[in-house]
């Protein structure tokens, strides 16, 4: 497909995601930037017929693609579950409870990043840490009267650091698929440029900290924790479904049967430990029976509890699987045009593009980092992200005599960690939803994320930790392959 072709679709995709979010502003994550990708895989279907490529074969690429978006769908609707069970149940207003006594505004930011590092290097997901620990911390900031975009920073690099570093990570273990690697050397190698980010980033939440500390209003906090402690059953025993969920994901146990288990863990708890919460709901007049249907609701859809206060209602909303639909249908919509854009040869011939500006082993490292960022940009995907410039340079890193672990590592170190920097990508839709925080406002303290590309290029240009597979050649002089 030739490149002036290929580029109108994502020329035509940029120009409505603009459009919609002049028009909509934030409203626009919740359906317009959806049809924009729909718009946009028209536009590449009507390309790809006028250079005879079939319905059939770009069908073929749209539904492959879909399918290889379930799992991640499915972990979509598990989260949206697990929350509303954790809410109801008391275990997130626990953690808000418990976090206000031990949090202060001056360590705040660093100890957010260092706990979402430690559940997400447990769990191996991001989104499952933001859902879930993420918002309790976000709560807890606000409270404090943190600015939101330096909290919300602070939980999603600790969350990206564990995501991109932890063996039970999707794409943890994808980024050595595409690459040719094995999940071991590749976490290894990931650790030159993962920890002087993660190091750097923390020392920056730490000077914010000291400097940005925002005012404590120890009446308030008190009367937020009297209102949680009057709504809930507050107890640290609540806390062991969570860590029940962190253990047997720990335990290679897979993640989405691993969240569901924690979901219903977090229901069965709720008939239990809340009666009293559960018996204010009239949906039937046993207990029991109420119980059950008060849980599947939080579980399904929107679940009202009223405390008295606006903030902590705020705060114990649920939405279940419902509120992640909206999600779910972005990550539709972004597959269906990644798809088309697959299918008729578009994405190969930007990629080639891209492909003749390198004249060394930097410019590679550099040029690979630009596509992930791009196609998390334009196809406004991870995953995709991630497959798509694994496929296309692998084999320029063969002819360059490069280890294949240098590939990995740069995958994730731009396509994984910046998907959360952009309003239209499906993470950053996600975590905007979660927390409550627009995406625009936390990127600028998003450190480790911002970092992570950086560092991955500054360690190529110096030429620190570059692996070759044959040492008695230099990356810098193998020949390059003609493109085909």
């Amino acid at each position: 497909m030739p490149l002036g072709l290929s580029v109108i679709p994502i020329i035509f995709l940029t120009v409505l995601l603009v459009l919609n979010v002049l028009l909509f502003g934030d409203g626009a994550i919740e359906g317009p930037n959806q049809i924009a990708l729909l718009f946009a895989a028209a536009a590449a279907v009507g390309i790809g017929n006028v250079k005879a490529v079939s319905w059939n074969k770009i069908e073929s690429g749209i539904v492959s693609n879909i399918k290889h978006a379930i799992p991640a769908i499915i972990i979509l609707l598990l989260i949206g579950s697990l929350s509303g069970t954790w809410i109801l149940s008391g275990i997130v207003p626990t953690m808000i409870y418990y976090g206000l006594d031990l949090l202060n505004p001056t360590i705040f930011l660093f100890a957010s990043c260092i706990v979402c590092v430690v559940v997400s290097l447990s769990t191996g997901s991001s989104w499952s840490t933001i859902a879930t620990v993420g918002i309790a911390l976000a709560g807890i900031g606000k409270v404090m009267g943190i600015s939101e975009g330096m909290i919300a920073g602070a939980i999603i690099s600790g969350a990206y650091f564990g995501d991109k570093m932890s063996p039970l990570s999707d794409t943890t273990n994808l980024a050595p698929a595409m690459a040719g690697t094995d999940l071991v050397t590749h976490i290894r190698y990931m650790m030159y440029t993962t920890i002087p980010s993660i190091t750097i980033a923390l020392i920056l939440y730490l000077i914010l900290g000291f400097t940005n500390s925002g005012e404590v209003e120890l009446v308030k906090i008190e009367e937020l924790q009297n209102v949680l402690q009057n709504t809930f059953n507050i107890s640290p025993w609540l806390l062991l479904v969570p860590v029940g969920t962190i253990i047997l994901i720990a335990r290679k146990v897979p993640t989405i049967p691993a969240l569901f288990i924690g979901t219903i863990a977090g229901g069965v708890l709720a008939m239990f430990a809340q009666k009293d919460l559960l018996a204010q709901f009239s949906m039937s007049d046993g207990y029991w029976e109420n119980s059950y249907m008060v849980v599947i609701q939080s579980m399904a859809s929107e679940l009202k509890i009223a405390s008295g206060n606006k903030v902590v209602d705020k705060l114990v909303g649920i939405d279940g699987m419902f509120g992640m639909l909206n999600t779910v249908w972005l990550v539709v919509c972004a597959m269906i045009f990644g798809g088309v854009m697959d299918a008729t040869g578009m994405l190969k011939s930007i990629t080639n593009a891209f492909i003749k500006f390198i004249n060394s082993t930097a410019s590679l490292i550099a040029t690979t980092t630009g596509t992930c960022v791009f196609f998390n940009l334009t196809v406004s995907d991870q995953y995709l992200a991630i497959v798509i410039p694994g496929k296309m340079f692998q084999e320029e890193y063969q002819n360059r005599n490069l280890a294949p672990e240098n590939l990995s590592r740069t995958l994730e170190d731009s396509g994984t960690v910046t998907s959360a920097l952009i309003p239209w990508n499906t993470c950053g839709a996600y975590h905007s939803s979660k927390l409550q925080i627009d995406t625009l406002t936390y990127l600028p303290y998003c450190f480790f994320n911002l970092l992570s590309p950086i560092m991955t290029i500054l360690f190529a240009v110096i030429g620190i930790k570059i692996r070759t597979l044959n040492k008695s050649k230099s990356p810098e002089t193998t020949p390059k392959a003609p493109n085909t």
